[in-house]
Parts: C-alpha cells; sequence; structure tokens
C-alpha cells in the first residue's frame, strides 16, 4: 500500500468552503446600515405613491448595500510589501510632497494615487504594519478626485505610518464630488496590521500612498487594484518602475 506524501503544516491549511451564494452576500459596513434604512423607507413611500417609483427605490437600496459591502481579503504577509490602501484603478503615479501637514519634509516622493468610482468597495486598509505617528484632517473642496489639483485642495485625512524598519509612508484618504464624508478610525500611536481595516469614504473619492524614498511602484496606471491584497511596492526589491500595455 502506497501513502500519500505528508505535507507541511503550512500545507495542509485549507481555505474555508464557500457556496456560490457566499461570494454573493458579503458583509455590510456597519457605517452603511442607517443610509441602507433611509433609502429603504424612501422606497416604502415611493412605492405606496406610485408602484414604478417603488421600483427605482429598490434598486437605489440595492445600489447603496451593494456600495457599503465589506468582503474580507487576503492580505500577503511577507516582510517588506506595501498593499494598496483601497479598491480601484491607479490613476497617477508621479514625485509630489507629502501633505504637510504631517510634517514629511519638503522633498517629493513617489505618490501612486487610486481613484474609486462608486462601483468600488469603499473601505480603506492600511499600506503595512506599523505604528502610527500622526493623524491629520485638513478641510477643503470637492473637486474631480480625478484631478492632480485634488491632493491639495480637496478634504482630506492624511496618516503618516512609521515602519518596522524606521522608515515612514503616507497615505491619504481624499474626498471627490460626490464623497462628502470621510471616515478614518485611527489615532496617533496606535499599531496596526497591513491591510487591516481603518475607515472608508463615501460616495466616491481617491485615496494617495506616498513611498518612502527611493521605493520604486510594483504597479502601473491604469491597473486596477485590490485593496489589502494588490502589492503597490516591495522595500526589499530593486526592480525598477513596472511597464505594461493594454492588452
Amino acid at each position: 500500500m502506497v501513502r500519500a506524501p505528508v505535507r507541511p503544516e503550512s500545507q495542509e491549511r485549507q481555505i474555508p468552503e464557500m457556496s456560490a451564494l457566499d461570494t454573493v452576500l458579503v458583509p455590510i459596513n456597519r457605517a452603511g446600515w442607517p443610509f441602507i434604512a433611509i433609502f429603504a423607507v424612501v422606497t416604502a413611500v415611493l412605492a405606496f405613491v406610485a408602484e414604478p417609483l417603488g421600483w427605482i427605490g429598490a434598486i437605489a437600496t440595492a445600489w447603496c448595500a451593494y456600495f457599503f459591502r465589506d468582503p474580507d481579503r487576503v492580505v500577503p504577509s511577507r516582510e517588506g510589501l506595501l498593499v494598496a490602501p483601497a479598491d480601484g484603478t491607479v490613476q497617477m503615479i508621479v514625485p509630489a510632497v507629502p501633505p504637510r501637514e504631517l510634517g514629511m519634509g519638503d522633498e517629493p516622493r513617489v505618490r501612486v494615487s487610486i481613484f474609486l468610482n462608486v462601483f468600488n468597495v469603499h473601505i480603506n486598509r492600511t499600506p503595512a504594519t506599523g505604528t502610527v505617528e500622526t493623524v491629520a484632517y485638513h478641510p477643503g473642496k470637492f473637486l474631480n478626485a480625478a484631478l492632480d489639483k485634488a491632493s491639495e485642495e480637496n478634504e482630506r485625512a492624511a496618516v503618516r505610518l512609521r515602519l518596522d524598519d524606521g522608515r515612514d509612508v503616507a497615505f491619504v484618504q481624499i474626498a471627490g464630488l460626490i464623497a462628502r464624508r470621510i471616515i478614518c478610525r485611527l489615532e496617533n500611536g496606535q499599531r496596526v496590521a497591513a491591510g487591516e481595516r481603518y475607515g472608508l469614504i463615501r460616495f466616491g473619492s481617491r485615496t494617495d500612498l506616498f513611498l518612502p524614498p527611493g521605493v520604486q511602484p510594483q504597479v502601473i496606471v491604469g491597473q486596477k487594484t485590490i485593496g489589502g491584497e494588490t502589492v503597490i511596492a516591495d522595500l526589499t526589491s530593486t526592480e525598477p518602475p513596472r511597464r505594461g500595455e493594454v492588452r
């Protein structure tokens, strides 16, 4: 009798079985329930006034629930990786000075900007493991988040994170045309893990990630990102900036 080879313990761990329904029904972030309730009440009123309006309200309520979905993510655990702070599309990769309220100096760093449309998951996640040095809120305008000047002029919540190797990164939640509320649950001195949920932006926005000096991004403009999963940069890599093309 031939016995199957014994697998190492790390390889024996399996992802829990998921039904087809599990892939559709994902958790809803608690910040969304008041809005879903409001949409549902308005839907009931519309349905009482005229049935077609009720169907329109039902679609809007379903979209609201979809907007606030909060799925789990599989976060890469190797040291030195910076993961995406948000779902969306890489819109810009440019040198830029971090928000001045964070006290990170005037030297430009590589800034990776991720644009979130109204259909993306809007839960924000910490890009790395470390200690929160500074959390700063800056009131401002509500320009189109796709504009470069939105980084300077729009309402934002910026975070400076000290990594375990002594370097630091900054990540910024930026409001947009539709977004009117930034939620950041981090505090100075707080210890966080890579990929940890820390806030969200309602309803459409942008998230910027400022890399440590000398670190090159491993994503390209136009690439889709998954918050907590997509690797934005590798602090241990000497690879040049990544290139790509649409196919």
